[in-house]
């Protein structure tokens, strides 16, 4: 296939864990892709190209799409895996814990998701994945989170907006929900508290989910989904 006929990921949150794992799945699906995180080395992959920055500052999502045209010439599928969860009691949230959380998981949805839906729309369809959590759907009570409920909750929200604004265009927006996943986020040795919380009694593992991503990007008319894959957390405790 030439280059411009060869399909583009962007996966923000891409160095370790299911981001890094995004985009071991997509190069195997063939995509190119455009891996960005701050901590992100270069890759040795032609296949992959990769920006280091904070996807909290708009301009490291103008960078980000930037790459991708001028390398690929085109955006595909924007996976928005990048977020931070910081549990605690909501009177003990700061200021700056607010600016920190909603940094990622709002404003570095929002300018990266514009920039790649303008490509999407000029060249006739895309498609957008957002990686939410299901405490948004079920609260915990042993575990305080209500930054993840503000902010991914509201990521769940505007994954059906999107999926709904542009359905006639040829643009799908789909979630993936996800209970407590073994990555490198939690310690190991939080491990077996974390799973007992779970209603299966284990974490989830990186594969689940991007099981789950890869579902959804073969899935044509599959569109305003949150697929929840979380041992069972939004059915119940």
């Amino acid at each position: 296939m030439s280059a411009q006929d060869q399909k583009v990921a962007v996966i923000t949150g891409a160095s370790q864990g299911i981001g890094a794992a995004l985009v071991d799945a997509y190069r195997k699906l063939g995509y190119a892709v455009v891996a960005t995180s701050r901590t992100i080395e270069l890759s040795g992959d032609a296949g992959v190209v990769t920006v280091r920055g904070d996807i909290a500052d708009p301009a490291t999502a103008e960078r980000v799409i930037a790459a991708g045209i001028k390398q690929f010439g085109r955006i595909d599928t924007l996976v928005n895996n990048a977020g931070l969860f910081v549990a605690k009691p909501f009177t003990d949230y700061t200021a700056d814990d607010y600016a920190t959380v909603t940094g990622v998981n709002l404003t570095g949805f929002f300018r990266v998701t514009q920039l790649a839906v303008e490509h999407m729309l000029a060249q006739g369809g895309g498609h957008i994945i957002n990686i939410t959590t299901s405490l948004v759907d079920n609260a915990d009570s042993r575990v305080p989170s209500v930054l993840a409920s503000l902010t991914k909750g509201g990521l769940q929200s505007a994954t059906k907006s999107l999926a709904i604004e542009y359905a006639t265009r040829g643009i799908r927006a789909n979630a993936v929900s996800p209970g407590t996943v073994r990555t490198p986020m939690h310690p190991e040795e939080t491990h077996a508290a974390l799973a007992a919380l779970q209603p299966v009694g284990r974490l989830g593992e990186e594969s689940d989910i991007v099981d789950a991503v890869l579902y959804l990007e073969n899935a044509p008319f599959v569109t305003g989904e949150i697929l929840h894959v979380d041992g069972g957390m939004s059915a119940g405790h």
